[in-house]
């Protein structure tokens, strides 16, 4: 093993490997109980590791798990379990951009520690599920061997960076929004500024604005590529949207700023983050999003409040230095363009042609999209995908929000050879972006939340939809259907034409599946609005809603071009509440069991497995994660000293009570600069001298470690002082833990 990870080593940027090496310490706390269980689980959740659902170490299609021993257990208990149940592991794929070689990395990492499929999610990410978290490390260190990072995956941070999957072949795009995202998703990786949310915070491109490409609408921080004409001379820009979300209560974003230029987009969004950490809600994690504190505060205010950041930030060169590398940015394609002439007598091919193509702005090129039923691709599809990326695209591949993936330049000479290659590994599914390609998320799967099979009732839908394409009308064929397992909006029912979220009613002591049944939202002008709710009706019944309700629209609407969007407004919520209540009846237990059942499980229904949601995290504040880390720190020291790296430990040593130091100085002064002279005398001016930093049984000498360490210029570090130097370390951290609890409690 060891001599595995050495050969990796040469491959692992230093930054990734510090980090999963820190994550690994971590894990050996948490396994001695010297690590608190709640900042742990923010810890992992921020290296993307969930707990999920577990059923028996069996999925309910019937796939075995790669380890067939996992006792049940659940990894949010405590140190007597972690180590016992299999979780989820989400792998961050910024704007959705993949390459061949990581694609094949992460074909065998699924095939090798998890059940041989690779989820691609509604924010371009890729997700590994039944997982067990002692393998974590090691995934991670070969994930990073190929440049894939799962920092900040999840937890009260800023997640994913998503961006339009054609973005820079768009024929409508102001201009390629990728290396935008590209560099706003470095700059806030692990920024100081984004560490203290109360909530998650998500962001999105898009290039143009009647698409749904980036879902701008819909975002934390939607950005909107635009350009500004002034005397003749054109300045590339961004429209910023705040405060948009899903989730159990839906927010359109507002409008921040109608145009800010290039060089604002960074500095701006990290003055967004440091108002949202400052401002937004830490107590109740309901209200924590930042929609809620735009509500709270107005949008004119936050603006006034976010430009006063803005002006006293201190300057940062990453705001404008990517801007020079903008002019040699861009995809070069593989191979030379070619035009599409001839004519194929194969009627499949033609289906698929004229759903799954998109013809770029580039004459001659194409973009492909390979539809993944309920965004699964196991490993062996994922290595010949790559070796079909390798002969016609080379890297321009990328997921996209709708669970697909996307093959970019691809001459149109080569479509009906590389639908044929698809045929054969069962890639070439028709009707990317129609009625039939059904968006899930995992729902009761593996999701603590699900409380209905999402993913089951997706899969049916689609089955049951790709029979009747061929008879469809066009107007159904464009409409989207999407699916939530709970009210929180992950499966994006609310911008669906026809979506569906997973709820429970009870009959005589009987639970049974229910759907709530939203209408009416708007896909297209990027998420443009969002659908109500009609009713909630029985799982086994929502196909036949379906029907129900497309029949209706095709024979109802005013005319032929009537938006399906605006026959619901037209005809009502009552209207359509009549339509459906006929499949809201229950049969009894005894006359009909299958009502009691949900799709894709013969089991009866319960709520029992449902469990406490991982996905927003613990809210932990940034002192206690940094305390925790000098925490890390000094352990790492131990260790060190323990291998006899005398010099190595003093250094760990001392930079854990500096770390330590910098937590508490942060509360007062947010700015400090991180070197040792200015944490030093800050702290000896806030703290020491306050005597804030006290302890009445030490008589004040922990706060003396630090400021004696920082004065000792001795370059002798032997044994001895070394264990002294560690010691110490350990006493001031105590000392610091006690000070942060004197604050929040109002003691000092």
């Amino acid at each position: 093993m060891e001599n595995w990870k050495e050969k990796l080593n040469n491959k692992i940027s230093n930054e990734l490997k510090i980090e999963i090496n820190e994550f690994e310490s971590q894990m050996e706390l948490m396994r001695r109980g010297k690590i608190d269980p709640r900042i742990f689980a923010e810890t992992r959740l921020r290296r993307g590791v969930y707990g999920q659902r577990y059923d028996n170490g069996q999925r309910d299609d019937g796939r075995q798990l790669r380890r067939l021993d996992y006792p049940a257990g659940d990894l949010m208990k405590g140190p007597d379990t972690y180590w016992d149940a299999p979780g989820m592991l989400r792998i961050k794929i910024p704007f959705g951009a993949v390459n061949q070689e990581q694609l094949i990395m992460m074909a065998d990492l699924a095939e090798e520690y998890a059940d041989g499929v690779l989820h691609v999610t509604t924010r371009q990410d890729i997700q590994y599920h039944y997982v067990h978290i002692d393998d974590m490390p090691d995934i991670m260190r070969r994930l990073a061997s190929v440049g894939i990072t799962t920092k900040e995956a999840c937890g009260n941070v800023v997640r994913n960076v998503t961006a339009c999957p054609i973005a820079g072949v768009c024929k409508d795009e102001s201009f390629d929004v990728t290396p935008y995202s590209s560099a706003l998703t470095e700059f806030l990786l692990g920024h100081p500024d984004c560490q203290d949310f109360g909530r998650k915070f998500k962001i999105s491109f898009s290039g143009c604005y009647e698409h749904a490409c980036g879902l701008v609408n819909m975002h934390d921080l939607g950005v909107l590529a635009k350009i500004k004409e002034n005397n003749g001379i054109k300045k590339k820009g961004f429209k910023l949207f705040v405060g948009g979300g899903l989730g159990a209560v839906a927010h359109p974003a507002k409008v921040f700023s109608e145009f800010i230029p290039e060089e604002e987009l960074l500095p701006i969004a990290q003055a967004i983050g440091r108002v949202f950490a400052r401002l937004g809600e830490k107590k109740n994690r309901a209200k924590a999003r930042v929609k809620f504190l735009v509500a709270k505060l107005g949008i004119d205010e936050f603006v006034k409040i976010v430009m006063k950041e803005r002006a006293i930030l201190p300057h940062d060169i990453r705001w404008i230095s990517y801007l020079d590398k903008l002019p040699a940015y861009g995809e070069i394609a593989k191979h030379n363009p070619s035009d599409f002439h001839e004519k194929i007598a194969d009627p499949q091919f033609n289906n698929w042609l004229s759903t799954n193509i998109y013809f770029q702005s580039q004459r001659g090129y194409s973009t492909i999209t390979i539809s993944l039923p309920l965004g699964d691709l196991s490993s062996h599809q994922t290595r010949k995908l790559a070796e079909i990326a390798k002969e016609f695209v080379g890297n321009s591949i990328r997921l996209n929000v709708e669970q697909n993936i996307v093959l970019r330049w691809v001459p149109n000479g080569d479509l009906y050879k590389i639908y044929q290659k698809l045929e054969k590994i069962g890639l070439a599914n028709p009707g990317a972006g129609t009625i039939i390609d059904v968006t899930s998320c995992p729902g009761t799967d593996t999701c603590k939340l699900g409380i209905a099979s999402s993913r089951g009732l997706a899969g049916e839908l689609r089955t049951q939809l790709a029979i009747k394409s061929f008879e469809m009308d066009e107007a159904i064929k464009g409409l989207r259907i999407k699916v939530s397992g709970c009210f929180n909006s992950c499966g994006q029912h609310h911008i669906a034409d026809i979506g569906f979220y997973g709820n429970s009613r009870t009959k005589k002591g009987f639970k049974i599946p229910h759907f709530q049944v939203v209408l009416g939202g708007q896909w297209n002008e990027n998420g443009g609005s969002y659908g109500m709710a009609m009713g909630a009706v029985p799982s086994q019944k929502i196909p036949e809603v379906v029907t129900k309700i497309t029949e209706t629209y095709i024979k109802e609407r005013n005319e032929v071009n009537e938006r399906f969007q605006d026959f619901i407004e037209r005809v009502g919520k009552l209207y359509i509440k009549s339509l459906i209540e006929e499949f809201m009846n229950i049969p009894e237990y005894e006359d009909d069991k299958s009502y009691y059942s949900d799709w894709g499980d013969p089991r009866e229904f319960s709520l029992k497995d449902m469990g406490i949601g991982e996905c927003a995290g613990e809210i932990v504040t940034r002192e206690e994660f940094e305390l925790q880390t000098a925490e890390r720190e000094v352990f790492e020291a131990q260790l060190e000293y323990d291998n006899k790296n005398y010099i190595l430990a003093n250094k760990k040593s001392y930079n854990a009570m500096l770390q330590a130091a910098r937590a508490l100085i942060r509360i007062e002064f947010y700015d400090v600069p991180n070197n040792p002279k200015a944490i030093v005398n800050e702290f000896q001016k806030r703290f020491f001298e306050t005597k804030k930093f006290y302890d009445k049984y030490a008589k004040g000498k922990f706060g003396r470690y630090l400021i004696n360490r920082f004065n000792d210029k001795s370059e002798i570090v032997n044994e001895d002082n070394a264990r002294q130097y560690v010691e110490e370390s350990q006493l001031f951290i105590e000392a610091a833990h006690s000070c942060y609890a004197k604050i929040t409690s109002g003691e000092v």
